[in-house]
């Protein structure tokens, strides 16, 4: 199997100490593709006293494959005089909203590049721009036998390696 994760930093004022984790991986227990987003947890809850633990994060998810979707998990408050929180879901699915044939991926990009639409297409500067972000990892990989040191063995049809879901919560 092979997997990669690394936690990565945009060099702007904007996402200014905002890590990215970026992971994939081979023969997972599912074939997912999806951006998630998890927000930050505030500095102060007014429900932390009440009940004495953290509260889940808000998350954002953005479904690629194997289902086009947008999610939204958020904490809300019970209706009633109990104070309770749960996490609720709002979701967006695209099959769900379009109910008429709707082409695979492979249809989709045939058609278009017959057409002559380059929307779904990579220009060639985004291509050379993510050559000049992964080129220096390869080559810091391959000069200082990096390579070895960073092996993590991990069961097919799992999750991928612990070291992994260690670099997450770092």
């Amino acid at each position: 199997p092979t997997f990669a994760a690394m936690r990565v930093f945009i060099d702007n004022w904007r996402w200014q100490g905002v890590p990215f984790f970026l992971t994939s991986g081979k023969r997972l227990a599912e074939k997912v593709s999806e951006i998630s987003i998890h927000f930050r947890e505030i500095p102060h809850s007014i429900f932390r006293n009440v009940f004495g633990e953290e509260i889940a994060e808000n998350r954002l998810t953005l479904g690629i494959y194997p289902e086009e979707k947008i999610s939204l998990t958020f904490q809300t408050k019970n209706p009633g005089a109990m104070l309770r929180l749960r996490p609720v879901n709002m979701d967006f699915r695209y099959r769900q909203s379009y109910t008429g044939p709707l082409l695979d991926a492979y249809e989709k990009v045939l058609i278009d590049t017959i057409r002559g639409d380059q929307m779904l297409f990579l220009r060639q500067d985004a291509v050379e721009l993510s050559w000049s972000f992964l080129s220096p990892i390869l080559t810091k990989c391959e000069s200082c036998g990096i390579r070895q040191q960073m092996l993590f063995p991990y069961q097919a049809g799992g999750w991928g390696p612990q070291a992994a879901l260690e670099l997450r919560r770092s």
